[in-house]
């Protein structure tokens, strides 16, 4: 893990793990590339390599600048347990169940937490103790979108998640974390009370689903999936950057000027 060479993983239903293949099939995603080059990531907010990955996007889009490239990055959901109880469930319980064993589940977070901190982030999953169904988060994603919020967003739920232990299950503390990333937490809080965007929500992770998608995060360009997984900032920019050059000789992006 020195070199950072596993920080490839994805998270699935199953857990996390190194995909044997890190590039996911081609899937249409449901939305125009906007006017500036698209970049949507797929992920969960309880998704480890979801905030590694973030880190490492991050990194790689600050290399991509000095090259003269800008994104416009949207967030888009995935539930790793779809199937998980609105009121989430005791995680330690849960962990050792998915994985078989505590020490199993342990040994995850511990690599989680080694890859961490190689891009810079603090794991402390002692201090997390549910794991929370996501639909609200996802909710509160999708609104953050509407008001260039959602980087902001998604960063302060994994910092409270993964950090800070907060159950981004509970709408209480999903509208204080979105109020400190910029949002108005009162609109938040009233949002949330209502299903305003669930279905939209769910019909998104549906899809994702049926276009074969298993594991998060996933990154897609201008419409076109193009890996999955957490690499590290300089692979992701040169991923982008084969990207670019593809989509650009193929008409689908305009060519730089």
């Amino acid at each position: 893990m020195d070199d950072g060479t596993t920080q490839g993983e994805v998270c699935g239903p199953d857990g996390c793990a190194v995909p044997e293949n890190a590039s996911a099939a081609p899937m249409p995603l449901g939305r125009e590339p906007a006017a500036v080059t698209r970049v949507d990531v797929i992920s969960d907010a309880i998704c480890p390599w979801c905030w590694v990955g973030k880190r490492n996007l991050d990194r790689a889009l600050g290399i991509l600048a000095e090259e003269g490239e800008s994104f416009d990055i949207h967030w888009r959901p995935f539930q790793l347990n779809p199937e998980m109880p609105r009121e989430g469930v005791e995680r330690a319980s849960y962990r050792a169940a998915k994985f078989g064993s505590l020490e199993r589940s342990a040994a995850a977070d511990a690599r989680v937490a080694q890859a961490g901190a190689v891009a810079g982030l603090e794991f402390r999953h002692d201090r997390m103790l549910r794991t929370p169904n996501t639909v609200d988060a996802h909710r509160v994603i999708h609104l953050a979108g509407a008001l260039g919020l959602q980087h902001e967003v998604v960063e302060r739920m994994f910092r409270g998640y993964f950090q800070e232990g907060v159950d981004v299950g509970n709408r209480a503390e999903l509208a204080r974390l979105a109020g400190e990333a910029g949002m108005d937490a009162e609109e938040v809080t009233e949002f949330l009370a209502s299903n305003a965007l669930e279905q939209e929500v769910l019909a998104e992770d549906a899809q994702f689903r049926a276009g074969g998608l298993s594991g998060v995060p996933t990154f897609a360009l201008a419409g076109h999936v193009l890996f999955s997984g957490a690499m590290p900032a300089e692979d992701m920019a040169e991923a982008f950057q084969k990207g670019l050059r593809i989509l650009r000789e193929r008409g689908v992006i305009p060519a730089r000027a």
